[in-house]
């Protein structure tokens, strides 16, 4: 159980729901049904929301649309945040000095759960290894429910009034950055690497935002580390959790080893046990990694040998990352457009020994790509940059591999496809987030997906 949380009195509040997307508007149906009356902020005009403006509507939420009025932000009791708005703007930071309590979506949520939640961050990683924890805890008897930064809001599972035994949750920085209370049973850090700087301050305000995962934890309560990150290191010391590690080194230490085609844990408390991983069809050593801390977490939450192994045996990965397409005349095509960042890619080229055509660009988050510049004079036979960033990357690594321009993501593929030669990979992988071209990575992942399969296969 969870005993951290005491819920809210919402009714008849006024409450401010910043950013009316698929969060917000789950949460403003949430305080609806609490009784609160609920405004709903947000930049974007109503024709530009959408069905979200006109189910807020249909609900009962007034809007103020368009650019932030300070006394907005003034008038109300409470004001929840979504986690895709700024915390630090102008008018929260006025709500805040006139004592208005500014809280996140996670922190209203979990202020009404009283299950354990298992909570999985980490700049790459997270939805793979959330999806695994969730499949391996229901093959092992588990009621769960799988959501947070993907799917469903967790404020949608407590409006729901259905109930899992286990709660497993990604959890992004944005959201950690506006928690108060919030205590998972189990913390997993997988790694950290530059991401969001368009949003933070510096790279370290970054790290301190994924460290907070742990900031209410206990030593009843377990936290799961990337033991070969040196940037999460320095982040131990201040952890009150039973520390356990995935990549450890020696046998000596709480954790998982990887060895050969096999995983060996040794947890204090528990029976030493082997999992096997050569059955394990999702490629990529960082998805070994994820196997790794998703096993190491199902087995923290009590689920068993068999579980983990029938999920680890018949889990086929998810979509848009590092998802093969198709193989055209003797080229293989892989999918990565949730690659939003440096370190993402990085991943993504260590995956293969084929030469690669590699597909990147989109809108620059802030980071360097000076980093990529050894894998790509290494392993990528051509580079095609895309979008708003592609000048920059250009400009940074072109010359590190032949190199070009194209104007669209439909044009990459055709050039690609021209470059590329029996035995190559030709990959997008973007290191960017996609705002500039498309609405959102699955987007821009199923046009090149399409792209792919409308090449000629003679």
């Amino acid at each position: 159980m969870n005993p951290r949380n005491t819920g809210l009195n919402l009714k008849n509040q006024k409450v401010l729901v910043v950013g009316l997307a698929k969060t917000g508007l789950a949460v403003a149906r949430f305080l609806k049904n609490q009784g609160a009356r609920v405004t709903a902020a947000d930049l974007m005009t109503q024709a530009q929301l959408g069905p979200y403006a006109e189910q807020a509507q249909a609900l009962g939420v007034s809007l103020a649309l368009g650019p932030h009025k300070k006394e907005t932000f003034l008038q109300c009791d409470l004001i929840v945040v979504s986690p895709g708005v700024p915390h630090a703007i102008g008018p929260l930071e006025a709500a805040r000095k006139a004592g208005i309590p500014v809280i996140g979506e996670l922190e209203l949520a979990v202020r009404h759960i009283h299950e354990p939640i298992v909570a999985i961050t980490g700049t790459n990683g997270k939805t793979t290894t959330t999806h695994l924890v969730g499949e391996m805890l229901r093959a092992s008897g588990f009621e769960v429910f799988v959501g947070g930064n993907i799917g469903a809001p967790l404020i949608g599972y407590v409006d729901s009034g259905s109930r899992a035994d286990v709660i497993v949750a990604e959890i992004s920085s944005f959201q950690l950055d506006t928690m108060e209370s919030f205590r998972p049973k189990v913390g997993v850090l997988l790694n950290i690497s530059e991401d969001h700087l368009d949003r933070y301050r510096d790279f370290q305000a970054y790290v301190r935002s994924k460290g907070r995962l742990f900031e209410n934890q206990e030593n009843t309560d377990i936290a799961i580390l990337n033991r070969a990150d040196p940037l999460i290191q320095p982040l131990e010391s201040a952890i009150r959790a039973q520390k356990l590690y995935f990549n450890v080194n020696a046998h000596g230490q709480g954790g998982v080893k990887r060895q050969g085609g096999e995983m060996i844990f040794r947890v204090p408390g528990k029976v030493q046990l082997t999992l096997s991983l050569e059955n394990f069809k999702v490629k990529g050593v960082h998805n070994l990694e994820n196997a790794a801390a998703a096993s190491l977490a199902a087995l923290a939450v009590g689920a068993d040998e068999s579980g983990i192994q029938r999920t680890l045996d018949t889990f086929k990965g998810l979509h848009h990352r590092l998802e093969y397409v198709r193989t055209v005349r003797g080229v293989q095509y892989y999918n990565d457009s949730k690659g939003t960042n440096v370190g993402a890619v990085m991943r993504s080229l260590e995956s293969f020994d084929a030469p690669v055509i590699l597909i990147m660009g989109g809108r620059d988050k802030g980071g360097s790509y000076t980093v990529l510049r050894g894998l790509i004079k290494e392993r990528v036979k051509r580079l095609i940059a895309i979008g708003e960033a592609g000048g920059k990357i250009l400009d940074t690594v072109g010359g590190a591999t032949d190199s070009q321009e194209a104007t669209s993501l439909e044009e990459a593929v055709h050039l690609a496809a021209q470059a590329a030669t029996r035995g190559d990979v030709v990959l997008l992988s973007p290191g960017c987030s996609s705002f500039d071209m498309f609405t959102d990575y699955a987007e821009r992942g199923e046009v090149f997906c399409r792209a792919v399969q409308n090449l000629d296969d003679e």
